[in-house]
């Protein structure tokens, strides 16, 4: 139990990371008040691996740090709350629901991770708007940004929300499905849930 958890904030440190690389590395680009990045497949590659809290806290601390130092510091608070929901959600979906940690076929872990990565970053697409209203509105007043905001969530999304939640689910997707086998391979795969996993699905 002592190493599972050693293992895991391991891996939490390494997703966290990651989510920063995925930002720098592939700078972001504004579009309609959204920033279309790699981070997030790395939140949900965390939470396909580690777990909704685990994942989600790697993706939240790597993403609000990446916001600080890339100068958007104000929006640090609202890329915290996102990525760790994100985290929870697909952690959700993929443990709570699907239990894609145990010993399960190939083809169930690859349905169940696609489906888990469409609700996390799905669902963003609708809490981040919401957000951003909510604390534009009641929080730190700005008419402006609550009126662009609300516009977003009325359209569901913009453009740029979708392409970040496409191309992110298939990188994450991909990334898990391929590391999933070495990891439980080379007996370093780490359980997200109470059962140990006893080969490779």
């Amino acid at each position: 139990m002592k190493n599972e958890k050693v293992i895991k904030i391991t891996y939490a440190g390494l997703m966290a990371a990651l989510c920063y690389v995925g930002y720098a590395i592939f700078p972001a680009i504004n579009a309609s008040g959204t920033k279309v990045h790699v981070g997030n497949a790395f939140v949900v590659l965390g939470a396909l691996l580690l777990g909704g809290l685990y994942g989600g806290l790697a993706g939240a601390v790597g993403l609000s740090v990446a916001d600080i130092l890339g100068g958007f510091a104000a929006s640090a608070p609202r890329t915290f709350i996102c990525k760790l929901v994100i985290g929870l959600v697909v952690g959700l979906v993929a443990h709570k629901i699907a239990h894609i940690s145990e010993d399960k076929k190939k083809s169930y872990v690859f349905k169940w991770s696609i489906i888990a990565a469409i609700a996390g970053l799905g669902f963003n697409c609708v809490f981040e708007p919401a957000l951003k209203y909510v604390w534009y509105t009641l929080l730190t007043p700005n008419a402006e940004k609550a009126a662009s905001a609300i516009s977003a969530l009325v359209a569901i999304t913009t453009y740029a929300t979708i392409i970040n939640a496409v191309i992110n689910s298939v990188i994450a997707v991909v990334l898990y499905n391929a590391l999933r086998p070495a990891l439980h391979k080379a007996d370093i795969f780490p359980v997200a849930t109470s059962k140990q996993v006893k080969k490779a699905g």
